[in-house]
């Protein structure tokens, strides 16, 4: 049956890829293609990611190749299960909505091109998780990542969407780098590019080999992830790429750099780490995390929002794998076990909630034309659907129970907390101050997405943009629909999420922890059975939804028959206006000022005095900016050295050809030689 819908879920992208291409000058026609056939492919997908998961030994498939070193291998064991279903479930959602949110497109871009490159990103990631030899690993990554940029780029009649695109292009080749690195080191010790040999080498890898490879990896895969410093990639190409491949990017391409680590130091080097691997990880999670939802409280472009949010979540899975790695280094299996099964459940949380998000903003720029949240205003009336959608959303990603989130990070400061079972006093305090960290990301993550919801959607119109504004077509609802109903049931139903993911974790870590994450008939949480920190977010949930039935009840009962009224808001006797409103800018400013140190801001302000008298101003322009600390003091002093070494070597290039098979003939000699 594994192979069955395997061969559905490529068939489908297939099709998704090649249909839409025949389909000339017929948008609608390519558009119900090309999303149609992702629909099928996603779907598949979600049939093999289940079985995977419930299958007592891994699905193997490979086929020979014509070009040396290379296999055209897979295999579905229980990690890339999880990832092929959580890329499929996001994958089906967000077909579904772009048959909506494409329209946009029709007569300004080639619908066939875009439902293409679509399908193929989804089966390009899809490959890179089931892939099972390094060098077909690599191909299909550099697959993934040429088709994201060409997507990134569809609007790329505008200089920052080109811009956008090449910052993306650049950063996401020195992260494959490094990660060529990290399997030339396992190819030179294996003598294979085969997963398998990396496991099982000849010769155990040296300890500093294996030091070379834990930093390559994190480096190479943390640039995808969007790990600080590496981060800068993504508040460009996130906003400049259409809004149905943002929720793919963000959910779940992302997330595949995730994949990576995990496969990595899990899987190839046996989950036997040195402590600084764990605590490394664990203070790149808690920084990215920290740093990623401070930067997201100063952007009112929503989808630069989403995307630094992005780098706030990456750093809360990293924060629980890191704490797993430190756990596996003290020899405490089932501590371990709880870090990398928290982490990998706020994983698909966030595929989900990050991709519902992502396409809430796209519904509203649909509906606005504008992603800036300071002409929105007043849409609850206007778009009361996307309005719920979104607010799932922002409650999950809050981690406000009994959302999702809250039970992904609730797992986290449990692993976080427990540090107190190891032994190295060092380690028992640094954790905990993790755990702090993660406390203010939280806090500060409510603070914005309370900022996102109530200026995009309550008060008043601001502009002509939120004024005009209507609700979006069905097939984009159904979409927001159901990955907001996934972010339920994955909040109130943990009793089947966390045996799925413990048959994940347990060959990993070489222990089964479920039975002592659940407790109550898988009613409640009580990590390691610490009767003092448990949790029923099922109960929770029954209790938050009876609530309301429960207070209109009351107030029948005391007062009366119910009645509407209504009447203008009380405004301290003047006609309230929309300039009066709180503005995104104003609700940040206190946040920014407390942490200017960090933001280090600019202010200016220009006042036109009226000519009668200089007590009275006329007109007023202020603008504050953010210092881009990483792109002025790392990212632009790079740039520079490179154009001097370029401005410098261009003495080479004098146009001459004969000077040029100069060259050819040296470097051939200078080769020769070596060879010998």
């Amino acid at each position: 049956m594994i192979q069955l819908f395997l061969l559905i879920a490529l068939v489908g992208y297939g099709l998704g890829i090649f249909l839409p291409l025949l389909a000339h000058r017929r948008p609608h026609v390519q558009n119900v293609l090309a999303h149609g056939a992702a629909v099928l492919g996603s779907a598949g997908g979600v049939a093999v990611g289940v079985m995977g998961l419930a299958a007592e030994s891994p699905f193997v498939f490979s086929l020979p190749s014509t070009l040396p070193l290379l296999r055209y291998a897979i295999r579905l064991d229980p990690l890339s299960a999880f990832f092929v279903l959580a890329i499929s479930l996001v994958g089906v959602a967000v077909s579904v909505f772009a048959l909506g949110y494409v329209r946009e497109f029709y007569g300004r871009h080639s619908i066939g091109a875009l439902g293409a490159l679509y399908n193929a990103f989804l089966l390009s990631m899809t490959l890179v998780v089931l892939a099972d030899d390094g060098f077909f690993f690599l191909v299909v990554w550099e697959i993934m990542s040429l088709v994201s940029y060409f997507l990134v780029v569809t609007e790329h009649e505008k200089a920052e969407v080109r811009y956008a695109g090449f910052f993306y292009l650049i950063m996401t080749h020195v992260g494959t780098a490094f990660i060529i690195v990290t399997y030339l080191v396992f190819y030179q010790q294996a003598g294979s590019f085969s997963f398998e040999a990396f496991r099982n080498p000849s010769e155990p890898l040296p300890q500093a080999l294996r030091s070379v490879v834990f930093v390559a990896a994190l480096i190479g895969f943390g640039t995808k992830a969007g790990i600080v410093p590496l981060h800068v990639w993504l508040p460009y190409a996130h906003p400049a790429a259409p809004s149905h491949v943002s929720a793919l990017m963000s959910g779940v391409m992302i997330k595949t750099a995730i994949y990576g680590m995990v496969r990595v130091y899990f899987d190839f080097l046996g989950g036997e780490f040195p402590w600084w691997w764990g605590f490394v990880v664990l203070t790149v999670g808690a920084v990215s995390a920290l740093l990623g939802v401070m930067y997201a409280l100063m952007e009112h472009d929503l989808k630069s929002l989403l995307a630094y949010h992005s780098v706030e979540n990456i750093g809360i899975i990293l924060m629980g794998i890191g704490a797993g790695m430190i756990f596996q280094s003290y020899g405490l299996t089932q501590l371990a076990a709880l870090g990398l099964l928290a982490g990998l459940y706020h994983t698909i949380n966030h595929a989900m909630f990050k991709g519902l998000l992502f396409l809430g903003a796209g519904s509203l720029l649909y509906a606005t034309h504008t992603r800036n949240m300071e002409e929105y205003g007043g849409l609850i009336r206007k778009m009361p659907w996307t309005a719920f959608f979104f607010l799932v959303g922002a409650v999950s990603i809050s981690a406000l129970p009994p959302s999702n989130g809250f039970v992904s990070e609730w797992l986290t400061f449990q692993s976080l907390f427990l540090s107190f079972q190891i032994p190295d006093l060092l380690m028992k305090m640094m954790l905990p101050i993790g755990a702090a960290m993660l406390a203010l990301t939280g806090v500060l993550a409510l603070a914005c997405f309370a900022k996102a919801f109530g200026i995009s959607f309550l008060a008043m119109p601001r502009s002509a943009h939120a004024r005009n504004a209507r609700e979006v077509p069905p097939a984009m609802r159904v979409g927001m629909a159901g990955l907001a109903i996934i972010c339920v049931l994955l909040g109130v139903a943990p009793m089947v999420v966390v045996p799925a993911i413990d048959r994940v974790t347990a060959p990993l870590i070489g222990v089964s922890i479920a039975d002592k994450v659940l407790a109550e008939g898988g009613l409640a949480l009580m990590p390691m059975g610490v009767g003092s920190a448990s949790i029923s977010t099922p109960v929770l949930g029954i209790l938050l939804t009876l609530l309301v039935p429960v207070a209109w009840l009351i107030a029948v009962v005391i007062g009366g028959k119910l009645r509407k009224r209504f009447y203008k808001t009380w405004g301290c006797g003047i006609t309230l206006k929309p300039r009066m409103e709180y503005t995104a800018t104003g609700f940040a400013q206190p946040i920014k000022q407390v942490f200017s140190t960090i933001y280090r801001p600019t202010v200016k302000l220009e006042t036109d005095l009226l000519e009668e008298s200089r007590y009275f101003a006329k007109r007023m322009h202020f603008e504050t900016h953010i210092e881009p600390v990483f792109q002025k003091y790392l990212y632009d002093p790079v740039v520079r050295s490179l154009n001097a070494v370029a401005d410098r070597l261009r003495v080479v290039q004098t146009g001459s050809l004969q000077l040029y098979l100069s060259y050819i003939f040296v470097t051939l000699l200078i080769l020769l030689l070596w060879v010998r």
